[in-house]
């Protein structure tokens, strides 16, 4: 292909749905790795109403589209229509990647497996056995706790401002991924006992930010997440005390504007190792880049395209 610009009848078609989705910058990352490795490929941005997600779908699969990614707030709506879809994806209970092949789609969530890259591409190693702690209950912390909890660390605790969507989201996970709770939010003894020393089943818990047991699980902690958009401006309060940090955690914030969030600010500051955001957002969407064109993209062509 001599220009990987030119659009012809041969150019295969990919892309984002959302509403809104004209803010992605989803189009920029992708038609840039595209044109790196001279692939005849086009990423669009197509904004798909509500009420349009099943019409969108249909014609997707009529023009032959390769692969959609899906943002807000679609990544629920669109699970009917699927043949088939990856154990994250199940289990977080939303989908951001669509493969469409032979008729048949295949949804998966390429958040779960990105973050963990993006992890280990700073020389930070997956803390499989060890303590982490989640602030927020949303979206992006569901796909952050099942990724942890596959990858196999020892515990997981969900702290949120609203207590009630921290222990909502750590029952439903613990159920989905094999332990079993009673009516008072505590693990069956005898049988999550069982499943922790045998199965090395992650132990899940919901929190307040308020609950006085969050300084001691901070402290503690080898790896500390934050998926809350407070971090995004500085005048908004840190949802920890940062005297908690010690600088054997790492802080990793997956908010990726400002590079440099006041969380992190307060990390490097007592000397724990800091990880931001912009390289969950390159590696999950190069993993869809990967299952689209068989190709590996060059993940520093993407970055680069978003700076």
């Amino acid at each position: 292909m001599d220009n990987p610009h030119t659009i012809t009848g041969h150019t295969r078609i990919v892309g984002v749905i959302g509403e809104p989705v004209a803010h992605s910058r989803s189009p920029q990352m992708h038609n840039a790795a595209l044109a790196k490795a001279s692939l005849d490929f086009i990423y669009v941005p197509f904004h798909v109403p509500v009420d349009a997600v099943a019409d969108a779908i249909t014609g997707f699969k009529a023009i032959n589209v390769v692969g959609i990614n899906v943002t807000l707030p679609h990544k629920q709506s669109v699970m009917p229509f699927l043949t088939s879809i990856s154990r994250e994806a199940e289990l977080i209970g939303a989908v951001n990647t669509l493969t469409f092949t032979n008729g048949k789609i295949h949804g998966e969530n390429t958040d779960a497996p990105g973050f963990l890259r993006a992890l280990e591409e700073t020389g930070a190693s997956i803390p499989v056995g060890e303590d982490v702690v989640v602030l927020g209950a949303g979206g992006s912390a569901r796909a952050i706790v099942v990724a942890l909890a596959l990858a196999g660390v020892r515990s997981v605790i969900i702290a949120n401002r609203t207590v009630s969507k921290a222990v909502a989201l750590a029952e439903e996970l613990t159920k989905k991924i094999g332990l079993q709770i009673d009516e008072d939010n505590s693990l069956q003894e005898s049988e999550s006992d069982k499943d922790i020393k045998d199965n090395n089943i992650t132990v899940l818990e919901g929190m307040g930010l308020e609950d006085s047991r969050l300084k001691d699980a901070v402290i503690s902690c080898s790896l500390l997440v934050n998926t809350s958009t407070s971090s995004m401006d500085s005048s908004h309060p840190l949802l920890i005390d940062p005297n908690w940090l010690q600088p054997s955690t790492t802080v990793y914030d997956i908010v990726y504007t400002p590079p440099m969030t006041s969380l992190l600010s307060a990390a490097a500051d007592k000397q724990c190792p800091i990880v931001g955001g912009l390289g969950m957002l390159v590696h999950q969407g190069a993993i869809a880049f990967e299952r689209w064109t068989g190709v590996i993209p060059c993940v520093d062509t993407m970055r680069e395209a978003l700076s």
